[in-house]
């Protein structure tokens, strides 16, 4: 069983994704289609016009996959997709899919939280599964601190109280006339810029908890715009990379500490700003910490971490009903404990 062959369909935003996973060492293939380009234009992602484009794109990804994993769609162990949160029509895609496929082979299906998929991103590859941690998901729609004790036993704690970090990343961008994505766009400007030019506010720094807020420093950066004159682009992109960072770097440390765990993983899309895992490494290694960091492959978007996730929830003998719906604002806490505990009472989990 520790074999089992995943198949897995992301389709959360607007990134077409399918993956096939051997076990927790192969990742036989991981296939996505990017819509950037398509969204460009409109600087940022059009709900109808991301599930209008998953629509035919998921079919040959999935052929794509089984011919790269070399096996057949016969061979797969259980199907998987991404349940939610995200863009619903988006979801419904590659769920409804996934779900088809899992019922016309007569093959177990699995519906995964996103959020999920990147809390154990970090540990894909590990033999012996993901270890108990507090885990920083950061990403353009999410920046969360989450304890991990095992699988499907998750505490939330602490969550942004209005802008994620890479919302936050991609509105000072559109707000400095830069392409979108904004994020790698500010990434490479910092790196030749002053981080200590613009003294930027570092919100809830000293809240005494672990949630974050970071619409103050996009409105500090709003209002500085017309105040500036010359070339300052790379010195603003550096101050406010910066301020992002040092919030998210203490916060994640300070959680870490406070559940007595001495491991911190870093995962989602902002994961692969060159500046917070460089300063988060210099911190873990300061306060006496392990870190694992998402690879930059399972960090954006990807069907990967959602096969991961899907195995390590089937070799504990969790199956999914058919007929649950996914969720575009689906949480992760609690919750999943209480759910996995009344699959296996139900008689519905193998």
């Amino acid at each position: 069983m520790n074999r089992a062959l995943i198949l897995a369909v992301e389709t959360s935003c607007d990134e077409t994704a399918v993956a096939i996973l051997r076990g927790r060492l192969e990742l036989l293939a991981s296939e996505i289609s990017s819509q950037i380009d398509l969204h460009k234009k409109y600087g940022g992602v059009v709900p109808e016009v991301a599930s209008r484009n998953h629509l035919p794109r998921i079919r040959p990804l999935i052929e794509r996959a089984a011919e790269r994993a070399g096996c057949s769609l016969a061979d797969i162990d259980c199907v998987a997709a991404t349940r939610g949160p995200g863009l619903l029509t988006s979801l419904l895609v590659g769920y409804s899919v996934a779900k088809g496929l899992a019922i016309g082979l007569g093959k177990p299906f699995i519906g995964i939280n996103h959020l999920e998929g990147h809390l154990l991103s970090p540990f894909l590859g590990e033999p012996y599964g993901p270890l108990p941690s507090v885990g920083l998901i950061v990403s353009g729609g999410h920046t969360l601190l989450v304890h991990l004790t095992d699988v499907g036993t998750y505490r939330l704690l602490g969550r942004t109280l209005d802008d994620a970090a890479g919302e936050a990343f991609d509105k000072v961008a559109k707000l400095l006339g830069l392409p979108y994505p904004g994020g790698p766009e500010i990434d490479r400007l910092a790196k030749q810029g002053n981080p200590k030019r613009f003294d930027l506010p570092r919100s809830m720094l000293t809240s005494r908890d672990f949630n974050f807020s970071f619409s103050g420093l996009k409105t500090a950066v709003r209002y500085l715009l017309p105040k500036l004159e010359g070339d300052f682009r790379a010195d603003l992109c550096a101050s406010f990379q910066e301020a992002v960072v040092d919030v998210l770097v203490r916060k994640a440390v300070s959680a870490t500490k406070a559940c007595g765990t001495h491991l911190l993983a870093v995962s989602g899309g902002v994961s692969c700003n060159s500046r917070l895992r460089s300063k988060m490494t210099d911190a873990a290694a300061a306060a006496g910490l392990d870190l694992k960091l998402a690879k930059p492959a399972l960090s954006t978007d990807n069907a990967a971490m959602i096969a991961y996730a899907a195995l390590e929830r089937y070799l504990r003998g969790y199956r999914s009903n058919v007929s649950e719906d996914a969720d575009p604002n689906l949480k992760i806490g609690v919750q999943e404990l209480q759910e996995f505990r009344s699959y296996r009472s139900s008689g519905v989990a193998e």
